[in-house]
């Protein structure tokens, strides 16, 4: 329901822009033709003012379809004729600088254009599917990458645990989490903290997002067999400090990470893994061994990302212990919020500000887990990552889910939210 009143809300007002440059566009026959070239122009100016993170431009029988990733969530936004289609997707291959009459094959490219916040830079990706061509623009806005660690959404205790962990002038940071988790963000974050002139910072990344002053960042091309191993390989000759790896895929780019790390380097990179215990497992998989882990890892942060309630329209309400249980683990409802028969909790419902949805933005929640000597120990006996898990927690460590539920208690995010990404 409050999707159906976003996308009525979003509607009224793209259309509003929209409503002249169609009807021109509806009697161009040339991508270069000034109406098409506005539509092009309005879908990406608007989608940057209400903070989407992806354009998708859909072709269907007899129309187009728009849709806008906001906060995580597609949304349907505005209609347009099939004819505007084929104009459209040719004028923004031409701002990418791809082929124009390349219509069965997959293009990538990349496109940038000026915003009142600054640059945005946009990664293009254009594939062939039954009804035509279909367009996915990500938007990398500048002001993103200026962001600071502390307003990622750590708690106290994690913070002042990352903090001291990248005060180290060794070893490893590794984020884990699915793809969309904040991972990058993460790790851009903690080289804003470190970026500094007395230090040689350089990155090997896939793709590079954002291009980020005083670090050497390098881009992997596949076509020139540049890839996160080569890479590195050729980073460690340049005399690096720090070295951020956007992910390790493989047992080649584990262990040249895991050598650098040894060496003198502190070494920052993610993992696809569902929680930090998974990491140690993980590695041993890749043939990685139990005492090289131990003794490089510094830090694990595993984390997923929630939207945030709208600060408008936010409202409290109770709900009872046996409802909460059916739904999260008894045990961390028990840590975080108490032995009590009922809980207070928050939602939104929805207003102007939040389009209707309820939600405003997003915010990390996560799980940090320190390399204690007890845990180094069960790494090198290879225990699995329930046990490892268990011992984190003994020593203090907060579950992602712990952390959901002490931000829904702060009235942070919903209870729905926590649910929909940490659910198995």
């Amino acid at each position: 329901q409050a999707l159906n009143k976003y996308r009525k809300t979003i509607i009224e007002e793209f259309d509003d822009i929209m409503k002249t440059t169609v009807q021109e566009a509806k009697k161009s026959q040339k991508p270069e033709d000034i109406p098409i070239i506005r539509t092009a122009d309005t879908l990406l100016v608007y989608a940057n003012q209400n903070n989407s993170s992806d354009i998708h431009i859909e072709p269907y029988e007899n129309k187009s379809l728009v849709r806008f990733r906001i906060d995580g969530m597609l949304h349907d936004v505005v209609e347009l004729p099939k004819k505007i289609h084929n104009l459209l997707i040719t004028r923004f291959k031409i701002m990418s600088k791809l082929r124009i009459d390349e219509h069965r094959a997959a293009q990538d490219g990349k496109l940038q254009f000026m915003s009142d916040d600054g640059r945005v830079d946009v990664r293009v990706s254009i594939i062939p599917i039954v009804e035509g061509e279909k367009i996915v623009m990500r938007l990398l806005s500048s002001k993103n990458k200026h962001l600071k660690l502390e307003t990622l959404g750590f708690s106290e205790k994690d913070f002042t645990k990352v903090d001291k962990a990248i005060s180290r002038p060794h070893g490893m940071i590794l984020v884990t989490g699915p793809t969309g988790s904040g991972k990058s963000t993460t790790l851009y974050a903690v080289l804003n903290v470190l970026n500094a002139r007395e230090v040689n910072i350089s990155t090997i990344e896939d793709p590079v997002e954002y291009d980020i002053e005083g670090i050497n960042q390098i881009q992997v091309n596949n076509k020139t067999n540049l890839t996160f191993a080569s890479g590195l390989r050729a980073l460690l000759r340049q005399d690096p400090d720090i070295i951020m790896v956007g992910e390790i895929r493989d047992r080649e780019t584990a262990e040249i990470s895991i050598n650098s790390a040894m060496t003198g380097h502190l070494v920052l990179s993610t993992l696809h893994t569902n929680d930090a215990a998974t990491t140690m497992p993980r590695f041993i998989d890749m043939g990685i061994e139990p005492f090289l882990i131990s003794s490089t890892i510094n830090i694990i942060i595993a984390q997923r990302l929630v939207r945030k309630l709208c600060h408008k329209c936010v409202a409290s309400y109770t709900v009872k212990r046996t409802k909460l249980v059916e739904l999260f683990n008894e045990e961390s409802i028990f840590r975080v919020l108490g032995n009590k028969k009922e809980y207070r909790l928050y939602k939104s419902k929805g207003c102007a500000f939040c389009k209707k949805t309820g939600y405003q933005g997003r915010m990390g929640i996560y799980e940090v887990m320190e390399m204690s000597s007890s845990i180094k120990e069960l790494v090198m006996k290879q225990a699995n990552a329930s046990e490892i898990h268990k011992q984190a927690i003994k020593e203090g460590m907060m579950s992602m889910l712990e952390d959901g539920l002490a931000k829904i208690l702060k009235g942070e995010t919903s209870a729905e939210e926590i649910l929909r990404v940490t659910k198995d």
